[in-house]
């Protein structure tokens, strides 16, 4: 019998960063939770990144992944947001991997495409497959909905993340 492991998926954000946790038994995927760490706009960045640093750990915390993933920044035309989003995603991939867990990163397009077959998939595209990959799901934003994405890319393309971990 195959152990079952607990992955998180996270999609960072300066305003909401997204999370959503599944388990994987094999093939067999199940929803265990997601929502997003929501940072006040009005806040400097210093604050809103200690909002999602302190909402990360308490997940990681509460539900002790064996494995995360974080989505991969894309550079926009806007060098600052660009810039932004990277710190937020420093927090992402600083939170699990100092509690000890793998973190593996997928580009967006590769998401797009391992959940719904195109790599420039719409947003309602992502949700509605996650809907149908896991029916016990009910993200109440597309952050978390993305998050749950990224968790689903890991198990599916978990064997060749953590090879390339190891070979480091």
């Amino acid at each position: 019998m195959v152990q079952a492991i607990r992955i998180l998926g996270i999609d960072p954000g300066l305003r909401r960063t997204g999370w959503g946790l599944i388990g994987c038994e094999g093939n067999r995927l199940i929803y265990l939770a997601c929502g997003s760490v929501e940072t006040n706009d009005r806040a400097g960045l210093a604050e809103r990144l200690v909002t999602i640093h302190d909402g990360l750990a308490r997940i990681v915390a509460q539900f002790r992944p064996d494995e995360a993933a974080v989505e991969a920044t894309f550079v926009n035309r806007d060098a600052t947001a660009t810039l932004k989003l990277g710190q937020a995603r420093g927090i992402a991939l600083l939170v699990p991997a100092k509690a000890g867990v793998l973190v593996a990163e997928y580009a967006p397009n590769l998401v797009k495409k391992t959940i719904v077959g195109a790599g420039h998939a719409e947003k309602a595209q992502i949700r509605m497959m996650v809907g149908v990959l896991l029916p016990k799901a009910d993200p109440q934003s597309e952050d978390a909905a993305d998050a749950l994405a990224i968790a689903v890319t890991h198990a599916h393309h978990r064997a060749s993340a953590l090879l390339k971990v190891a070979m480091r």
